[in-house]
């Protein structure tokens, strides 16, 4: 009788954990942990303790792990990570999987304890405007130092892959971030906030400067738009420049703060005139993701980013980021409705192979793999 192949174990790490499904990292774990546990690897995710009040030990087939951290604004995440790979160095697991440059320095842990690791770096932190200062330098030099203890780089951008080569002399794999496209989506939610189908503009995503929420209503209200300009998210802590934003008054812009409803989510972007994306530091974007996925027509700020992901203009107009050209173009989208039309129509086929959860999850499961051979 022939011995079982042993199961290969990989550690999940650096997001809020599993199930919990809030942000970009969360979604991935979910997606990514449930198709490698069907390929046959035993996948251990580590939670952050305190947002969980019930804690079992499996779910879905997935081993969760729930450790604790020190809770502030800046250091939660990081020592809950610092926790995570103390444990995970002391564990069985064949390879590490980390997720957030902040979470650079801690490779050397698992250097020292000879853990083969990855880490999926995402965006340009250190430029992002809420980590102006000391937060910015830490966000520069953890990436940095990403590049020097981790056996395998992650980006999920080929923009971001040449921004790692040009600044930090360090290349890495590209895989993308994994979409779940919808095709027919009913109006009935949408009638919640007293909408109507294609009565409407869509931001989504948290309320914070990089997103240029502010830019888009400002530049909205300064057009003569009819519709509604609707704003989904929030953060999840008191902020001036949030409340300012929400404070400004005007019948055109509803807020709806966070809508955790997947179909209520779902009927927002599918139902909408045109979406509004203005995330400006970053690789592959869930939410740009989603209104492709829901077929969209999408203005975009325009990034590298952007113009990658939009296929250079292909599946998206662009704006770029000055109040004239967001009223610009919101008069440029209503003065021809059968080019929105034909960007919805064209939308889901912008979501090409690179963006197929299963396909991700494949060049994952590649990358563990050869990481697995080097212990």
């Amino acid at each position: 009788m022939e011995p079982t192949e042993k199961k290969m174990k990989v550690a999940i790490m650096g997001a809020k954990g599993y199930p919990y499904v809030y942000g970009g990292y969360d979604t991935m774990i979910k997606e990514l942990g449930e198709r490698l546990v069907k390929k046959g690897v035993e996948v251990r995710v580590y939670n952050h303790r305190a947002l969980f009040a019930e804690r079992p030990r499996f779910v879905n087939g997935i081993e969760c792990i729930y450790m604790p951290a020190i809770e502030s604004k800046s250091f939660t995440q990081l020592s809950h990570t610092f926790f995570s790979m103390v444990h995970a160095c002391f564990s069985d697991v064949d390879v590490i999987l980390v997720v957030n440059s902040g979470n650079g320095p801690f490779g050397l842990i698992s250097t020292i304890f000879r853990k083969p690791t990855a880490i999926n770096v995402d965006g340009l932190e250190w430029l992002r405007p809420k980590w102006k200062g000391l937060g910015g330098k830490y966000f520069f030099w953890a990436s940095k130092l990403a590049t020097k203890f981790y056996d395998q780089l992650i980006n999920d951008s080929e923009e971001m892959r040449r921004v790692y080569l040009e600044l930090f002399n360090a290349d890495s794999k590209v895989i993308a971030y994994g979409a779940n496209p919808r095709e027919s989506v009913e109006e009935e939610p949408i009638a919640k906030w007293n909408l109507k189908s294609k009565e409407y503009f869509l931001i989504v995503g948290r309320l914070i400067p990089d997103n240029n929420a502010d830019l888009i209503v400002e530049g909205f209200l300064k057009s003569n738009s009819k519709r509604t300009l609707v704003i989904v998210g929030d953060v999840p802590y008191q902020d001036e420049w949030a409340n300012r934003l929400k404070n400004i008054s005007d019948e055109r812009l509803l807020f709806t703060g966070y809508v955790r409803d997947p179909n209520e989510l779902a009927a927002l972007y599918s139902h909408c005139y045109a979406y509004f994306h203005g995330h400006e530091f970053g690789g592959t974007n869930p939410a740009m993701l989603k209104a492709l996925g829901y077929g969209c027509a999408i203005l975009a700020l325009d990034t590298p980013f952007n113009q990658e992901m939009l296929q250079n203009g292909k599946h998206g107009w662009y704006f770029m980021k000055g109040l004239d050209s967001v009223k610009c173009i919101v008069e440029s989208s209503e003065a021809d409705e059968n080019a929105m039309l034909a960007l919805r129509d064209s939308a889901r086929s912008g979501l090409t192979q690179k963006y197929n959860w299963d396909h991700v999850t494949d060049q994952y499961l590649e990358v563990f793999k050869g990481l697995a051979k080097r212990s």
